[in-house]
């Protein structure tokens, strides 16, 4: 396999920003691991994987195996930067819902062997990054063909709702006044109930958080509204909170859930 950081600039954001990239390489002698498939017509299946709010692009190799799981399945994973941008076009800063859903893979496929086709690309992400795979995924059904969130942040709405001034200050920066989240584009819950009603191609969702999370009532009260929706939904729970040990160890429940196809 090959773990390749990628310094690149940003026509949306205007900057140098970076990704980090994992991808599989056919190898029949390598100690202790399976690599012995290579991409299929020569292009690698795809998994865009999001980061937290305290975190950037290579936190999902340091704090769990990422590059085992993803080589062994012989699938490639990109994992971009956003800073505390919730993946979202801020109200008072960049672009960061378009450099991600759109401008991340381009590049991505430029510099790599990256099936373009829907069927063969993913999200997903914990925390905001959760919030984020789904949010994506749902508004870009043409390109993402199943999303995943992790203890997703689900309810932006309220979070807003419920913080207090400092960090508030923070949020709004992002999103806008409180008031004028509901029913937006950044209104994960509107954003699903308009994509069950689009009659487009829905992706596939995949949830999980743990009992003892901060964000577990909000993922319940998502799994209430999105059941009834038509979408091929897939929701799990386990004892566990909002750390690494739980999402290192469940991850690879979402690698086994992608609808990878066989070479």
């Amino acid at each position: 396999m090959a773990l390749i950081t990628c310094n690149y600039f940003s026509d949306v954001l205007g900057y140098m920003s970076k990704m980090v990239v994992v991808l599989p390489q056919a190898a029949k002698n390598r100690i202790g691991m399976d690599c012995s498939a290579g991409a299929s017509n020569g292009k690698f299946p795809v998994l865009y994987l999001l980061h937290g709010l305290s975190d950037d692009e290579t936190v999902w190799t340091r704090r769990t195996s990422i590059e085992r799981y993803a080589t062994e399945m012989n699938l490639a994973v990109v994992m971009p930067t956003t800073h505390r941008s919730w993946y979202t076009n801020a109200k008072c800063g960049y672009n960061y819902y378009t450099h991600i859903a759109e401008e991340v893979p381009e590049i991505a496929r430029s510099f790599f062997p990256l099936s373009e086709k829907r069927e063969d690309n993913f999200i997903a992400g914990l925390s905001m990054g959760g919030y984020g795979a789904f949010k994506i995924g749902l508004r870009n059904p043409e390109k993402f063909a199943a999303a995943a969130s992790l203890s997703g942040a689900l309810d932006v709405t309220s979070l807003l709702e419920s913080l207090g001034a400092g960090i508030r200050e923070e949020y709004e920066r992002v999103f806008g006044p409180a008031d004028g989240v509901k029913g937006s584009d950044n209104d994960l819950f509107a954003v699903t109930r308009k994509a069950a009603e689009s009659g487009l191609p829905k992706p596939a969702l995949y949830q999980i958080c743990g009992t003892e999370d901060f964000l577990y009532n909000m993922n319940t009260e998502y799994r209430e509204m999105v059941v009834d929706l038509g979408f091929d939904y897939t929701y799990d729970e386990a004892p566990g909170n909002h750390s690494w040990g739980f999402w290192d160890e469940h991850i690879k429940k979402v690698l086994s859930w992608l609808p990878l196809k066989k070479n």
